[in-house]
């Protein structure tokens, strides 16, 4: 799954976290079944001034991922699931306010389940991809990061054994800027979303990323990625990145097609901009987890976005 979840404040337009986002959004993971082994997360906080309404404690402050985790095992635990997931924060950006209070934080989540395991990695799990240009210490940093996971010796079924610390699956997780508005490109054309010069550039950055840190023939990227299907961001990262739009794939729709299934609002406009992209050694096997925006779902009214949720195959 890869979900933005606009920081578990929704109900409030993004300005603040709120408890019961926070607990709407674990209900309605949780609820998904099957369950999910990789679940890819955009606009998770730290603590910040925003999130305080979630993270505050009279003792010290918790991280926003800490607080949304303990309503997820709740969920699970209500539902008479016991397993659980293993998270792991990647934090992006801070907007400091006062030595130690920040006034909001940016960052990445995954969630791994219980099938899998994360093979240790020395190097650190982010890739800094953002492109500056001008205002340079006020451009939010945005990241690419990832996991090497490894299906567990009981799970492994189909799978050939390996030496131990081999990675089976490389997880990427990316929130790409918006189209900047310093680009005269910007300017030039009505089409944006995945047109300008930064986003392209963020997209090799990602792709470069990918080819320094994989692991295995097995990669997914997943994310919202502010650009359309089609887009020159779409286009590098399928050609130069030897990656598939795995929904477009899976269900053979054509470029026009996929734009239409909107994963994103504002206001009165839809854009098809959360994808997820495999390797041609990943097979995907559907997205039947998987509803437009606005369509019935469990994730009505949760965010900005919905989840796309894939299953495949790595056997």
């Amino acid at each position: 799954m890869t979900y933005n979840v606009r920081y578990f404040g929704h109900g409030t337009r993004g300005l603040a976290s709120t408890r019961a986002g926070v607990r709407r959004i674990a209900e309605a993971i949780a609820s998904v079944s099957p369950r999910c082994d990789v679940i890819a997360l955009q606009e998770v906080e730290a603590h910040s001034l925003r999130s305080s309404l979630v993270t505050w404690s009279p003792e010290e402050p918790t991280s926003q991922l800490a607080e949304w985790m303990r309503a997820l095992d709740r969920a699970l635990e209500d539902r008479g699931v016991a397993e659980r997931y293993e998270a792991h924060y990647f934090p992006a950006h801070r907007y400091e306010i006062a030595p130690g209070t920040y006034l909001y934080t940016t960052g990445l989540a995954m969630l791994v389940g219980p099938r899998l395991e994360v093979v240790s990695e020395a190097a650190s799990p982010i890739e800094d991809i953002t492109h500056r240009r001008g205002a340079k210490a006020l451009k939010q940093t945005r990241i690419c990061a990832h996991l090497a996971l490894r299906v567990r010796a009981e799970h492994r079924e189909n799978l050939e054994e390996s030496a131990p610390g081999v990675a089976d699956l490389d997880v990427f997780n990316t929130h790409l800027s918006l189209p900047g508005p310093l680009y005269h490109e910007f300017w030039r054309s009505r089409e944006r979303m995945g047109h300008c010069p930064n986003q392209r550039i963020e997209a090799s950055k990602v792709i470069d990323a990918i080819r320094a840190r994989r692991r295995s023939s097995r990669v997914l990227l997943m994310g919202d990625f502010n650009s359309l299907p089609g887009s020159p961001v779409d286009r590098e990262l399928q050609a130069a990145g030897e990656l598939i739009d795995g929904l477009g794939a899976t269900r053979g729709l054509s470029v026009e097609q996929r734009s239409e299934w909107a994963t994103a609002g504002f206001l009165h406009v839809r854009l098809a901009i959360d994808r997820i992209y495999a390797s041609r050694a990943v097979r995907f096997v559907d997205f039947e987890g998987s509803v437009p925006f606005e369509e019935p779902s469990p994730f009505d009214g949760l965010s900005d976005h919905v989840p796309l949720v894939a299953r495949f195959d790595i056997a």
